[in-house]
């Protein structure tokens, strides 16, 4: 389950609105009947499911949605790099009186457990990351 919070508001992600994420991710925008389609013969369940879950999910601020004819057309608001991001600053916070601090404690903790290639790209990103904020 993820908590992630904006300001004060925590919000909670189930296992269905975690997939419909990643349904967005990676195909962008679609409406309830195409995200039903997607997902009925995988797990079931019916449109008024997916629908309470895009409604919630909007409701999350995690969706943004426009009328199309008689229907949403629903798409993510944070790409998913930008949401796993916020969502790692968000839960090192509670623990850390320092950001910075938090920040090093997460990726010491999290680098333990990853594989050279792993680190490897991790270190490309890193270098990406300082030429470009270099050539600003």
């Amino acid at each position: 389950m993820y908590i992630f919070g904006e300001e004060d508001i925590n919000v909670t992600l189930g296992e269905l609105e975690k997939a419909v994420l990643q349904f967005f991710w990676k195909y962008g925008e679609a409406d309830a009947k195409q995200v039903h389609a997607y997902f009925e013969p995988k797990r079931g369940g019916t449109l008024n499911t997916i629908q309470s879950t895009l409604d919630r999910l909007y409701k999350k601020g995690l969706l943004k949605r426009h009328k199309s004819g008689y229907a949403y057309l629903y798409q993510a608001t944070k790409t998913k790099d930008d949401f796993i991001g916020e969502l790692f600053v968000d839960l090192t916070k509670d623990f850390f009186a320092s950001p910075e601090n938090a920040l090093h404690a997460a990726f010491s903790s999290l680098s333990s457990s990853l594989s050279d290639k792993e680190i490897t790209e991790l270190e490309a990103l890193i270098d990406r990351h300082r030429t470009a904020s270099d050539s600003e």
